[in-house]
């Protein structure tokens, strides 16, 4: 199994070895001592699994305080473009957008750590999404960023005009509306 850095601390694409023969293929997308062996603690509570269409983006999605999550993020079926935002104020790369595209083929894993905005689009005609998360999910404690914010030049690599964002997306802050103060 690989762990490739990313230049941001703690966040890493994890790429599995895949076993393939006549019958189909077999990895472990997951295993808690190679994780811990390369310094990833983590106790997963929860996961979360989409389905989707081309054009689809969702997020930028954030947990706040004591909620925040670690997310482990695996594309099932078709491709996505994997997308975070280090809101960490503390971090080397603080506002700095990293992309990463997760697909099926490639069974590919996007290990973020808490302090992340994170989101996807869906670059195939259709994607299912699992991800683990390490905290439960509480509402109050939601956030979001504005997918199209132009201060952080994300390319989602979508057709102009083919965007299907939903109306709780397009009400995210944009970078200039959150309160630095209270991010990680």
């Amino acid at each position: 199994m690989a762990f490739l850095q990313t230049g941001f601390p703690g966040l890493v694409v994890f790429e599995p070895n895949v076993f393939g023969d006549e019958r189909g293929y077999f990895f472990e997308s997951y295993n808690q001592q190679t994780f811990e062996k390369e310094g990833l603690f983590y106790n997963w509570v929860q996961d979360n699994q989409s389905s989707s269409t081309y054009g689809v983006i969702r997020g930028l999605h954030f947990q706040k305080g004591e909620h925040a999550q670690a997310k482990l993020v695996r594309c099932l079926s078709g491709r996505i473009l994997d997308v975070v935002v280090d809101l960490r104020k503390d971090s080397p790369t603080f506002k700095q957008v990293y992309a990463v595209e997760l697909t099926a083929e490639k069974k590919n894993a996007l290990l973020v750590p808490r302090g992340f905005a994170h989101g996807f689009s869906v670059l195939s005609e259709t994607a299912e999404v699992l991800y683990k998360c390490d905290n439960f999910y509480n509402k109050q404690s939601e956030g979001g960023l504005l997918y199209n914010d132009a201060t952080l030049q994300i390319d989602w690599r979508i057709e102009e005009g083919k965007e299907i964002i939903s109306g709780k997306d397009q009400l995210n802050a944009k970078w200039a509306e959150l309160d630095e103060d209270s991010l990680f």
